[in-house]
């Protein structure tokens, strides 16, 4: 008999990139079994590119449910095991009372001693290991390795089930140039790298050599609009795709600048050249979220970044300048051409392995 497991990770894009190699994880250990995913309704596209998930389950959806109705959807699934990647107290009740067999989450929520039976100890705050890494600490019960290096997990990606892109899309890439993709915002969940950088790297990046697009959300739009007024050759992509298609888009294309956001660990996951800029603090240093791929890297200055704690105005960041990013991408140009890989040092030290 066949096992089916649910893998829940009801948060934000870049969350759920870095929870599908538990998906690539669970397919190599039981190479029959049915995986579904429970995810938020934004996230769909991005769970369904992943070929090692078979069944998208909305958690928007069941919220919207009666309790009784919302748990036997649950149960309807026919899952022996659920993951509880992301805690969650009506998740974790959900699925106890769903009858689910196996109910795998960490021991430091108070719920999870009356919701969960499969219990891995497990601290994110202050470990010292990458996010995808602690993820895959959850499959511990199920036989999966204690750690996995860094360099491994890219491989349990998995995004390979593409939305096609549109004609229109696909004809603003140009295969005489670099395709870089500039992700400038994150929603107010990180620090910034600040728009004024963007342009002025815009106008240090020769046009001959690069096309340059910028994204993010219909919502940033407005806020991109300075960028914009200041680099008219830029092509703008915010709002302009659904998810789906601009994971295609990302996959080809050449490379994308972002801080920590989804985009960034999408490029990384697609195998694109990565480039992630970081505060070095904690918990959002690059340690615990820095993209993994084989093109992936950071840009992260070694110091100590503790009076930037309470301002998202983080001068850490601000202080890597437009002219050193610009080498960066000259450097990736001239790899792209001659089939080599990068690392970086501060990359390199990511893998505590």
């Amino acid at each position: 008999m066949s096992r089916t497991f649910i893998i829940s990770r009801s948060d934000a894009i870049g969350d759920v990139v870095l929870t599908l190699p538990v998906a690539g994880v669970l397919r190599e250990l039981f190479p029959g079994a049915r995986i579904v995913f429970l995810g938020r309704s934004y996230t769909e596209d991005l769970i369904n590119a992943c070929v090692h998930v078979d069944e998208f389950l909305n958690w928007d959806e069941l919220m919207k449910l009666p309790y009784d109705e919302a748990v036997q959807r649950l149960a309807d699934t026919g899952a022996d095991t659920i993951i509880h990647v992301l805690p969650g107290s009506a998740i974790a009740r959900m699925a106890k009372d769903a009858g689910i067999k196996q109910r795998i989450g960490t021991t430091n929520r108070l719920y999870h001693w009356r919701y969960c039976n499969r219990l891995v100890r497990l601290s994110r705050k202050n470990s010292p290991y990458h996010e995808a890494q602690l993820n895959l600490r959850l499959l511990q019960p199920l036989g999966a390795q204690q750690l996995y290096p860094l360099a491994e997990i890219g491989r349990y990606y998995g995004l390979s089930r593409l939305t096609p892109l549109p004609s229109e899309a696909e004809s603003l890439l140009d295969p005489t140039r670099f395709n870089l993709i500039l992700h400038p915002k994150s929603r107010g969940h990180g620090r910034e790298w600040g728009l004024d950088h963007y342009i002025e790297l815009i106008h240090l990046l020769p046009q001959e050599q690069f096309r340059i697009f910028v994204s993010g959300t219909a919502a940033e739009g407005q806020l991109l609009e300075p960028l914009l007024k200041a680099c008219p050759s830029v092509t703008d992509l915010s709002g302009k795709l659904s998810l789906g298609e601009f994971i295609h888009f990302i996959s080809r294309a050449d490379g994308l600048l972002a801080s920590g956001t989804g985009p960034l660990h999408l490029a990384a996951a697609l195998g694109i050249y990565a480039v992630g800029i970081f505060p070095p603090l904690r918990p959002i240093h690059p340690g615990r979220w820095a993209p993994i791929g084989p093109r992936a890297g950071v840009l992260v200055k070694d110091i100590d970044c503790s009076a930037c704690k309470k301002t998202m105005n983080c001068t850490c960041i601000r202080d890597i300048l437009p002219a050193q990013v610009k080498e960066v991408w000259l450097s990736k140009l001239s790899d792209l051409a001659t089939g080599a890989g990068w690392s970086v040092a501060a990359a390199s030290r990511r893998d505590r392995s």
